[in-house]
């Protein structure tokens, strides 16, 4: 299991760039870019994987409910972002969201589903927001849908690899949760 855990983390490490992924708005436009765009930042693969993590953390409607709010959520600001209505502290409220859920791992906190989901939701709807942003006009769709596809490809990732860690206890989901808080202060003194 160790092996698996220590490919996995290898393989998240190298999907990362040390630039957060939406800084170059020049690589928009198309689906491929949309999926990959949430691969290209440390900031969203952290917070893609963290609430899978911390959905099989809760476990039951869980597992569902709360990826599922936040990539409904994430629509949402991407919408508004495209629209052309801002919303204050997007980056801060994104790399907040790192940290806010990697602690919330690291503590095992185990809340009602809706409100889970409603916690994820609100950081999604700034990440959202981060990726209309920059967008402009071109492509909004195959690019929306594409991040879409690619965060819910992430959230699955985290939902089984909690699911895969929680047979060994909760110790090594809970050092994850830290490790990805920690990340997340990185990326902000970094």
């Amino acid at each position: 299991m160790f092996k698996r855990l220590s490919l996995s983390a290898a393989f998240i490490a190298a999907a990362t760039a040390p630039a957060f992924a939406h800084l170059d708005p020049t690589e928009h436009g198309s689906m491929m870019a949309g999926v990959s765009h949430p691969l290209s930042g440390a900031d969203h693969v952290l917070a893609m994987v963290a609430v899978g993590l911390w959905a099989s953390q809760i476990g039951g409607r869980a597992l569902f409910a709360v990826p599922a709010a936040f990539v409904t959520t994430m629509a949402v600001g991407f919408l508004l972002a495209v629209s052309g209505i801002g919303l204050p502290f997007v980056e801060p409220a994104v790399l907040a969201s790192v940290i806010g859920l990697g602690l919330l791992i690291a503590t095992a906190v185990r809340l009602p589903t809706a409100v889970s989901a409603a916690i994820v939701g609100l950081f999604a709807l700034f990440h959202g927001h981060a990726h209309g942003g920059e967008l402009g006009a071109a492509g909004a769709v195959q690019f929306g849908l594409g991040f879409l596809v690619s965060t819910a490809l992430l959230h699955a990732a985290g939902v089984g690899l909690g699911i895969s860690l929680s047979r060994m206890g909760t110790i090594t989901t809970r050092l994850l949760g830290a490790a990805t808080a920690l990340g997340g202060a990185a990326l902000v003194f970094g």
